[in-house]
């Protein structure tokens, strides 16, 4: 990253290789979000069954009496709109609290309602009724109840049509949701997002000098005079190495070996011994004067 001029230029290669020397923390980060991800889908979230029944809907023949009348194609087109009207119709409350009653469940209407969906099947005629449940064979029951009890109500509010069940829902082998897959691949990649947004954020507050390129590619029309080896970080048999980090408030650095320490007051070994030997000698013949005596 380059600073001239207050103005902030980015360099992609710099940021490329920033992101290769941190890319331990990506890896990181993208492992935790996917394991995260895939223990919270495992433990906390309730799995979702789902059970359809299909309805047909037909109004080609209304009776009036002893009289009967065959609508036309553009009139089975009308049916399929019927489909929309059939759905409000699933969705009052008559008929939820009708299947509540028959269900025996303790279900409110707004709970009730939230559980069940209509839709047509590929724009024909016939639509299904799905009922979602956190228990299988609750969402099968709840399912065909719609099934019966839909087209007696429709027959009762809407004159010349009907309603048939063309199949009854079945227990759901499987579970609809959640996805363990996706959810562990989310997680994966919001790891990843984080990891790279923290060496972006970390490159772009980095403002150390770490290199003379750095001085050379942003202050060019100044000329760089001389360049401070790094002592400390350098290889242990390389020149200047040293043990120990240097202490700032001190005056100076500590050698990597004790063994070079200068004493205040040199001793020279020879002195002390002649002094030792006469000092024995003087004693040695005051004892053998007394001895004579």
């Amino acid at each position: 990253m380059n600073d001239n001029n207050g103005e902030t230029v980015i360099d992609l290669f710099e940021l490329l290789g920033a992101f290769i020397k941190k890319i331990w923390i990506v890896v990181i980060l993208t492992v935790v979000g996917a394991i995260l991800a895939f223990a919270y889908t495992l433990f906390l979230v309730t799995p979702l069954y789902k059970s359809s029944a299909l309805l047909y809907v037909n109004n080609s023949d209304i009776s009036l009496g002893n009289t009967s009348f065959s609508l036309t194609t553009g009139d089975l087109t009308a049916s399929k709109s019927l489909v929309d009207t059939y759905s409000v119709i699933l969705k009052s409350r008559t008929v939820i609290n009708k299947v509540i009653e028959l269900s025996g469940t303790d279900y409110t209407y707004d709970q009730m309602k939230s559980m069940v969906e209509a839709s047509a099947v590929n724009n024909t005629q016939i639509f299904s009724i799905t009922v979602t449940s956190s228990d299988p064979k609750e969402a099968e029951m709840i399912a065909n109840l719609y099934a019966n009890v839909l087209p007696e109500t429709i027959a009762e509010i809407v004159n010349g049509n009907s309603v048939k069940i063309v199949d009854y829902a079945v227990v759901a082998a499987k579970r609809s949701s959640p996805s363990y897959t996706k959810n562990t691949a989310l997680g994966a990649l919001l790891g990843f997002f984080i990891a790279s947004a923290i060496v972006v954020i970390s490159y772009l507050r980095d403002d150390i000098i770490h290199s003379e390129d750095y001085l050379t590619k942003t202050y060019p029309n100044i000329p760089l005079l001389t360049v401070v080896p790094d002592l400390i970080n350098t290889r242990s048999n390389g020149y200047g190495y040293y043990r120990a980090p240097v202490n700032k408030s001190a005056s100076s650095v500590r050698p990597a070996s004790d063994s070079f320490k200068i004493e205040s007051e040199p001793k020279s070994p020879f002195v002390v011994d002649a002094k030792d030997n006469a000092e024995k000698a003087d004693n040695a013949d005051k004892a053998d004067g007394e001895d004579n005596g």
